[in-house]
């Protein structure tokens, strides 16, 4: 019987099932939401507008705005129009015809004549609406002709107040106003977002900032990292407590270290501000959070300060795998202190070091706490990172999808980032299994 035509499954099947888990826990935890943030991205979504806080794909009507403002735009037409005289008298009259005209056909609708029924009755009892009654579904031409209507009545309006016809128009425009918000458009954009944000200059500022951010506190921390576990891999009295100082830094809550640093960076009182000016690193103390580069070298500061331990502590562990007979060795044959650290240490550390390199340079490219407690990312932007300008767009204006566009993009990025560490990564290791 040959290999896999048995009753059983085959090892190939086998191994599929036993991956199939793992795969549906990467869709569900990774994947799903960054489908989710592209969903959302391709709509026009504000939280700060009641019009717009859902996908709308279709037509819409705001049941609950409908029953409250199209009552009350006829109410003042008809006060109005028992006030006016003449030209204006006229004008009026049509307009609560119209108004009139308009509640009567929307009403032939069942589905609309059956929730004015109910919205209102419960507003009169005040009583909350609920959310399955609040919002309706409209076809396209419900849609235009509401669109129309209103229009050529806010036209009217206009040109009644423009010629001083009607006294205090604006007790008609607010309802009208009121009416017209009611009517929810569809909010599908597609790609209007990415569009917009890759010709806008602050997306390139803030790519600039964390890129820059990046790659300069990840260098800064891997050479510190690596001398400080060069150091506490060597055997001398107290290695132990050296060892557990060395992990306070990375052990203390980012925001809390960010406070912190906050205070030392004060331009009055900052013992940090004030020893950078002692040494003449800084002309003024003031400069570290109030000028573009002043603030980028400060966040860079606090950052190595606080994220080098765990740099070190990676190395440190690649440094332990490192068998002993191999600088004995090289001690025999005459080899220099440097020597050994250029052909013995640094070629069986080139792994780990691509590993904490991916680690820190992800957790770098995504920093927020940090800078957001520090800086803001000001001044002026000057300091603002992807993930600040993406946290500000969504939270801050309330555009949900204006900032799951950005959000998509920080992904985009960190996946570039991750395959390109990963393909070198992976030949790395290809290349170490063959040269054994």
């Amino acid at each position: 019987m040959k290999p896999g035509k048995g009753k059983g499954l085959s090892e190939k099947q086998i191994g599929y099932l036993m991956v199939l888990p793992a795969l549906l826990m990467i869709t569900v935890i990774a994947i799903w939401p960054v489908l989710r943030s592209f969903w959302l991205s391709m709509f026009d979504i504000r939280l700060n507008d009641p019009a717009r806080t859902a996908v709308h794909l279709n037509y819409g009507l705001d049941m609950e705005r409908y029953v409250e403002t199209m009552p009350a735009l006829i109410r003042v037409l008809n006060k109005k129009s028992a006030e006016a005289a003449g030209e204006a008298l006229t004008a009026l009259t049509d307009l609560k015809t119209a108004a009139e005209n308009l509640q009567k056909e929307l009403n032939r609708d069942p589905e609309i004549a059956k929730r004015y029924e109910e919205i209102d009755k419960l507003l009169y009892d005040f009583q909350p609406v609920p959310e399955q009654l609040k919002y309706l579904e409209v076809k396209k031409e419900q849609a235009i002709l509401i669109k129309t209507q209103l229009a050529s009545i806010q036209g009217k309006i206009d040109a009644l107040s423009k010629a001083k016809t009607i006294e205090k128009p604006e007790e008609i425009l607010g309802p009208l106003q009121g009416l017209r918000a009611a009517m929810i458009e569809p909010n599908y954009l597609g790609l209007t977002y990415y569009k917009t944000f890759f010709k806008e200059p602050r997306l390139w500022a803030a790519l600039f900032n964390t890129f820059f951010f990046t790659v300069v506190s990840v260098f800064i921390e891997l050479v510190l990292g690596l001398w400080i576990a060069l150091l506490i891999n060597k055997q001398f009295k107290g290695r132990g407590l050296v060892r557990a100082a060395v992990l306070i830094p990375w052990a203390i809550p980012t925001v809390i270290s960010a406070l912190m640093w906050k205070f030392m960076y004060d331009g009055q009182n900052g013992i940090v501000a004030r020893f950078f000016e002692t040494i003449g690193l800084v002309n003024d103390m003031s400069v570290l959070l109030t000028t573009k580069w002043g603030a980028m070298f400060s966040v860079i500061f606090a950052d190595v300060w606080k994220t080098t331990p765990f740099m070190a502590l990676l190395l440190f562990a690649g440094l332990q795998t490192i068998p002993d007979s191999l600088y004995e060795s090289a001690e025999v044959e005459g080899a220099s202190k440097t020597q050994q650290f250029f052909y013995i240490t640094l070629p069986m550390l080139k792994s780990t070091i691509l590993v904490a390199l991916l680690f820190r340079t992800l957790d770098a490219f995504r920093v927020f706490d940090l800078i957001y407690v520090l800086t803001g990312g000001g001044p002026a932007n000057s300091t603002e990172t992807i993930s600040i300008y993406a946290y500000k767009t969504m939270f801050a204006q309330m555009n949900f999808g204006a900032g799951s566009a950005l959000s998509v993009i920080v992904f985009l990025c960190i996946a570039i980032i991750s395959l390109i560490f990963i393909k070198v990564l992976g030949a790395d290791l290809i290349g170490d299994n063959r040269g054994r």
